[in-house]
């Protein structure tokens, strides 16, 4: 047995290079899982210096000169992001309070309604069951409002951590861009010197990234509004909490779209019942998350590696449980990465031979 593995291991890792490529994964591995958290800041500075890049390196290619372009295009995007903040959070904020206020009464109206079930098919719902299912849900909106007032308690300490953030996160972008250079080339110097392979992975990687980052932005930007203009021309009460929820759905692949739609079935349940005009909503959500499916990520992701659904499933599951949002948000970039490592990993001898023959 000892022999068999001896034989497997220098077959598979007798090249250097993939040796390189192999330490250098599992040491970007230790350090996510054990210190992740501490390098929030960083990451959030890495994702937003990959979508502001292409705005930069076009200035640069009109003559403008890397730091110039970086103070032009830094100032412009946190000029929108703090409109966009005063514009939107207020909004949103003030419906989700109205919405977790208005629970107890969905609930009861739901109650109500679940008790008259037995009358009307006595012999299809018995009451001892209508009664079990009451019970677990209250328990389970009672168990929300106190998450909620938990979460409200704790924000209040998380501010201090946010303002530092607000100063962090700029500081390091405007450093992450305007040295882009100098940083990349200080980073090569820890690298092995058989790193042909590592560049080769990394090479389709960057690209990957860069792909995915500007089109999951774009996506939520586009799938929010369009959805928040729909729930408003409709008439939908909480248009812009639900729109925004549907725009922040597309980071979590296919189950994202799932989980977003039983608040907004909830929400025009209750104000319209089951008449033509939930209906109609329920049709045109319906739409445009078949529009997202099947004409927007095309579109913007044309370029990513094609990945089998249920492979992109497996790895929001598994990233996201290691690495939490970070995990979730890089879930298709990292399943990649695992497919280039495969596709990239040299062959050894007795594959070769056996595909020869």
């Amino acid at each position: 047995m000892f022999s068999l593995l001896q034989r497997w291991y220098q077959r598979k890792f007798s090249d250097p290079e993939a040796v390189a490529l192999i330490l250098i994964l599992i040491a970007g591995f230790i350090i996510l899982y054990f210190i992740g958290h501490l390098l929030t800041p960083l990451l959030i500075a890495i994702v937003l210096a990959y979508l502001l890049d292409w705005p930069i390196s076009r200035l640069e290619q009109v003559g403008v000169g890397r730091r110039i372009s970086t103070v032009i295009v830094l100032t412009i995007f946190i000029a929108v992001m703090i409109v966009a903040m005063l514009r939107i959070v207020p909004t949103v904020w003030t419906q989700g309070a109205n919405l977790i206020g208005e629970l107890p009464v969905m609930f009861s109206k739901m109650q109500v309604w679940m008790d008259s079930l037995p009358q009307r098919y006595p012999e299809l719902i018995d009451r001892s069951l209508v009664d079990t299912v009451s019970d677990a849900v209250q328990k389970r909106v009672l168990g929300m409002g106190e998450k909620v007032l938990q979460a409200s308690l704790s924000s209040l300490i998380n501010l201090a951590t946010i303002a530092i953030y607000c100063v962090l996160v700029p500081l390091m972008l405007f450093f992450l861009l305007s040295d882009k250079q100098k940083l990349v080339s200080s980073m090569t110097r820890f690298l092995p010197k058989n790193r042909i392979l590592v560049g080769q992975v990394w090479h389709e990687m960057h690209q990957q990234i860069i792909n995915y980052i500007r089109g999951k932005v774009i996506e939520i930007i586009v799938v929010g509004i369009v959805s928040y203009l729909v729930f408003m021309l409709m008439g939908l009460r909480y248009s812009a909490l639900l729109g925004v929820s549907v725009g922040l759905s597309v980071l979590i692949p296919y189950i994202g779209a799932v989980l977003v739609t039983i608040p907004v079935a909830v929400v025009a349940l209750f104000q319209w019942g089951p008449t033509a005009n939930f209906g109609y909503l329920m049709l045109a959500y319906a739409i445009v998350q078949a529009l997202d499916g099947n004409l927007l990520v095309p579109l913007l992701f044309s370029e990513a590696v094609n990945l089998h659904p249920l492979a992109i499933i497996i790895a929001v599951l598994l990233f996201g449980g290691l690495w939490g949002f970070w995990g979730v948000f890089f879930a298709i970039p990292l399943a990649t990465l695992v497919k280039a490592v495969i596709n990239a990993w040299p062959k050894d001898e007795l594959s070769q031979s056996d595909g020869a023959s």
